[in-house]
């Protein structure tokens, strides 16, 4: 009888395994599962530089009260140059607390508004999101990835972003330093004109469009009675009030729908700002924006200065002048910006 119910029970003892076999079957899967989900929900984010605080930058005895508006964008990968931008700019001024900078960026980012408020504890500032929505759908890709960004073509919406008070703005790019008083950029008469800024007629205007552009009978009509020249949309005086009611935004907009549709240029924002403006703004004297520095959108060579006063020096192009001072290969410009640069690299922090 004994050897007869150990035999029964055979039969209980082994769904019993089974059973304990497919628990643990499961609890591995789910262990599995939860640590994947938890490594695609759980990216690390990128290590924001850390800067030097900048010094106070107080305003000359003669100052007034004349605010000026200045527009950049705020960016992760551009935030050293923004840094050295606004130090240049601060810098140079004879009436440092008149400037009031408004900053562009994609989302709120609370480290990048830390890192600004530590570095700057002085500065006057204030930060704006740039709906992507605005161009989702419009952009086309370019011969260089970080002109394809959305950021990119916030400076179209500026009449939009900014507040109703703000009647006139320099837009800057991150990659620029100052040596000359901003102020002086700012007094320029637009003389009815909705942009002022340096104009380059000697350029060969045509390389800015493709075949496609140039071969339509219809889309040539659109430069008939202009002389237009080329402008670099990363330095600009804009009239807001003349570009809202001007409805410059849409016009812009306009042009990228086209480019989706025939390719009719290969730059990002600036080719439709051509297509708008070129031959109907006011130029200003080339010192105010020394282009080209970072070479050119492919391999971003060195390049040397333009001739003529400078007061404004700008690495457009590829090449980035912190990225080249880090990799030890900087081009001889590059140390023109340098003594801008508020980055703490890691020598900095272990020697203080």
């Amino acid at each position: 009888m004994a050897i007869r119910r150990i035999f029964s029970l055979s039969p209980l003892i082994g769904l019993l395994s089974l059973f304990l076999i497919i628990t643990l079957i499961l609890l591995t899967t789910t262990a599995a599962t939860t640590n994947i989900r938890l490594s695609l929900t759980r990216k690390r984010s990128k290590a924001l530089p850390v800067f030097r605080e900048a010094p106070a930058f107080r305003n000359g005895d003669t100052c007034t009260n004349t605010r000026i508006h200045i527009a950049m964008t705020l960016d992760y990968n551009y935030l050293r140059g923004t840094m050295a931008a606004v130090l240049s700019i601060l810098q140079h001024s004879f009436c440092p607390e008149n400037v009031y900078f408004h900053f562009l960026w994609s989302h709120y980012d609370e480290e990048i508004y830390k890192n600004i408020k530590t570095t700057f504890p002085y500065l006057r500032f204030k930060v704006y999101k740039f709906d992507s929505n605005r161009v989702k759908g419009k952009i086309s890709k370019s011969i260089r990835q970080a002109l394809d960004q959305p950021l990119n073509y916030a400076r179209v919406y500026l009449g939009d972003i900014l507040p109703m008070n703000v009647k006139r703005v320099i837009y800057l790019d991150s990659d620029i330093i100052t040596v000359d008083d901003v102020e002086k950029l700012w007094r320029v008469e637009l003389e009815e004109k909705v942009l002022a800024a340096p104009e380059y007629c000697q350029a060969n205007f045509t390389r800015y469009f493709t075949n496609n552009f140039w071969r339509d009978p219809e889309l040539v009509k659109t430069f008939k009675g202009r002389k237009a020249c080329y402008f670099n949309t990363g330095v600009m005086v804009v009239d807001v009030l003349k570009w809202r009611k001007g409805r410059y935004s849409y016009k812009v907009e306009k042009w990228m729908v086209v480019q989706k549709q025939k390719r009719i240029y290969h730059l990002g924002s600036l080719p439709p700002f051509l297509l708008v403006l070129a031959g109907n703004i006011k130029g200003i004297d080339h010192r105010w924006n020394q282009h080209g520095l970072g070479g050119d959108n492919i391999e971003g060579k060195c390049r040397s200065l333009h001739p003529g006063p400078i007061s404004l020096l700008h690495w457009s192009g590829k090449g980035k002048p912190w990225l080249r001072l880090d990799s030890r290969k900087p081009c001889t410009v590059d140390h023109l910006w340098a003594p801008y640069d508020l980055y703490r690299s890691k020598n900095h922090i272990l020697e203080e």
